[in-house]
């Protein structure tokens, strides 16, 4: 496994994952987990399928429209806190930037897993609109991680943040020739 992971190809990434072993708390995690997924099920996003499915949008700017709806989403956001209202996400054991990543792995700087066993993580993926996307992954070494679970329309952003990464990077590759 270690000569895969050696010859695997590796993409700088400015991000941070915190994560913990997905034994000190399984169910905890699980619903955490849910919860991320359902952040894109509120009210303002069924009224907007069911305008897209009514045919009420076809004449609006598609990115305006993104931009006004994660604006709404903020300004509820803010009031939330301004109330009180927030769920604290659970504390999780570490957190650590990660190095490089591709489309199934993440590299850390320091050798924080143990090899085999299955973590809980949560990283602030900077897509738009920005959001915290949970993960499951498995150890493959003391530095490197297999994702094994992700929510497909968090795998979609993934994919798009890795993609976008690595034009970064081919295109600093060309500025310096």
């Amino acid at each position: 496994m270690n000569e895969k992971i050696n010859e695997m190809r590796w993409i700088e990434a400015p991000i941070t994952i915190e994560f913990s072993a997905e034994s000190l708390a399984p169910e905890d995690f699980k619903r955490e987990f849910a919860t991320l997924a359902e952040s894109d099920d509120d009210p303002l996003s069924e009224w907007v399928k069911l305008a897209r499915a009514r045919g009420e949008t076809k004449e609006s700017d598609a990115v305006m429209l993104a931009m006004v709806i994660d604006l709404h989403r903020k300004i509820d956001e803010l009031t939330r806190i301004v109330k009180g209202e927030t769920k604290p996400r659970l504390a999780l054991t570490h957190a650590a930037p990660i190095s490089g990543l591709n489309f199934t792995h993440f590299r850390l700087e320091s050798p924080l897993f143990a090899a085999g066993q299955t973590y809980y993580g949560r990283i602030s993926l900077p897509v738009f609109p920005m959001r915290d996307v949970g993960l499951f992954f498995e150890a493959a070494s003391e530095c490197v991680a297999k994702k094994t679970l992700m929510h497909d329309r968090d795998e979609k952003a993934w994919d798009n943040y890795v993609a976008s990464r690595e034009r970064v990077m081919i295109r600093a590759m060309k500025g310096n020739k």
